[in-house]
């Protein structure tokens, strides 16, 4: 079976930078552990990734936080991950928006040709691990799609626990909740 792992966003500006949230810290040993149990060749992680002209895209003007530019130490992952992503040579994703774009060819270039399961961790819950289920399950249509609600959060506690809910209704099966 061809299992792969995506650690999305677990950058420094949502645990305890800009968009950071008491509890995000919590997480970083279990992604960790998780990124090391995949090994080499199954682990991809995204970057939220912005530039100096946030403020004035559409998402700078509805999230007036500037957060993740590029090269900053907001953008760089968080803790511990960062280590153990870089033990497994993971391969990066820089997206510009919620979800990544899979037609972008430097992603496609580094993402698995097939995949019979894939697990989301990381941040945010309701933004974009959500996002990236939805584009996962589109671009790998019957690989099994598993988001771990011990490795992901949120800011906001009522979303969170609502989008876990969505997700188990598009199919999306949510493990250790």
């Amino acid at each position: 079976m061809a299992g792969y792992l995506f650690v999305i966003d677990y950058q420094k500006d949502f645990v305890d930078g800009a968009l950071g949230f008491p509890g995000a810290e919590k997480l970083d040993g279990p992604i960790a552990e998780k990124v090391r149990a995949y090994g080499k060749g199954r682990v991809f992680f995204t970057r939220d990734t912005h530039f100096d002209n946030y403020l004035q895209t559409r998402e700078g003007k509805n999230l007036p936080v500037v957060h993740c530019v590029k090269g900053t130490p907001g953008w760089q992952v968080y803790g511990e991950t960062a280590k153990a992503l870089a033990e497994v040579e993971a391969k990066a994703i820089d997206k510009l928006v919620f979800g990544m774009d899979v037609t972008d060819p430097a992603t496609a270039a580094v993402l698995p040709e097939a995949a019979d399961e894939i697990e989301l961790v990381g941040l945010v819950s309701n933004i974009c691990v959500v996002s990236n289920a939805v584009v996962l399950q589109s671009k790998y249509p019957e690989a099994t799609i598993l988001v771990d609600a011990a490795c992901t959060d949120s800011f906001d506690k009522d979303l969170h626990h609502k989008v876990l809910d969505v997700l188990a209704g598009f199919q999306v099966k949510v493990i250790n909740r």
